[in-house]
């Protein structure tokens, strides 16, 4: 199912499938902001990551001296959500545990995204409830997409990622092999320290994640000036990516509370660094926005 939301500028399409975003579109210019999906590329287009971000070392974790399977980013953006509640300018889709999710994951949750419009911008909202009697470890990040180029008569080498002022981003290293976190860092080549344009070789190595970085992040245009930016501030991690070594016409910006798993053996959940350690009958919330130029 399709649900759709507007006000004066935007018009935002969301499947219930995953409650993953179609389309962020502004009605004045008609210019399709987020990737449509593509086979060849990728054919997701805003994935949506509970309760891990990334892969798992082995594909697996240990909780409990039980071991658990899962795949990368979780199961939430794989399975039907329901609607909690609907505004013309807001959508809340709901995801609760199946026999399917706690084969994967032994904790009873209430997962809901809030997709809500104001202007020219639309804010993504992940509340998750511990409705089990435990304390829930669980991480989670957005995957948007975003066209570029924006519009005709323009390149992918026509645009940049900014900050909006000087910084010294620490750039994560990933392991080509398994896209595993080695736990070394390197240093982000930026532009007067602060600006990263963009090339498709620049993903040949798998995602560019960083850490200690400013919580805002805009990709824009230097021919047309159009733009996406992104604020991010409950999420310390963002990622930029598309599919290596391909001539992508997107970039996903990716935020996530936390880093991508080491290679090597299963960890136990209640020590993957960065996760969300909720106490029973607690709310968690992370709000990111996109706001389109």
């Amino acid at each position: 199912m399709i649900y759709i939301v507007e006000n004066e500028t935007l018009r935002v399409k969301i499947s219930s499938m995953g409650a993953e975003l179609q389309s962020v579109r502004r009605t004045d210019t008609n210019i399709e902001y987020l990737w449509q999906g593509d086979a060849a590329y990728w054919s997701r287009r805003a994935s949506n990551l509970f309760p891990i971000c990334g892969r798992l070392a082995g594909g697996c974790y240990i909780y409990n001296g039980k071991k658990y399977e899962m795949g990368a980013h979780g199961f939430a953006r794989n399975m039907e959500w329901s609607v909690l509640h609907q505004k013309p300018d807001s959508l809340t889709l709901q995801l609760l545990p199946t026999e399917e999710t706690l084969t994967q994951y032994p904790f009873r949750f209430a997962l809901e995204m809030t997709y809500a419009l104001s202007g020219n911008s639309l804010s993504v909202t992940t509340i998750v409830h511990n409705e089990d009697g435990a304390v829930m470890p669980f991480a989670v990040g957005g995957h948007p997409g975003f066209n570029v180029p924006l519009v005709e008569d323009e390149t992918f080498e026509d645009y940049r990622v900014e900050f909006d002022v000087p910084c010294a981003p620490e750039w994560l290293d990933l392991d080509p092999a398994t896209c595993g976190f080695t736990g070394k860092y390197k240093a982000l080549p930026l532009e007067e320290g602060r600006y990263l344009p963009l090339r498709h070789n620049l993903f040949d190595g798998d995602a560019i994640f960083m850490r200690n970085m400013p919580r805002e992040i805009t990709m824009k245009s230097l021919k047309s000036g159009h733009s996406v930016r992104m604020a991010y501030p409950d999420s310390p991690y963002v990622g930029l990516w598309h599919n290596p070594g391909t001539d992508a016409p997107f970039v996903c910006i990716e935020p996530w509370v936390m880093p991508p798993a080491p290679a090597g053996t299963p960890e136990l959940l209640t020590e993957k660094d960065g996760m969300i350690h909720l106490e029973p009958g607690n709310t968690y919330r992370n709000t990111y926005t996109i706001t389109v130029e």
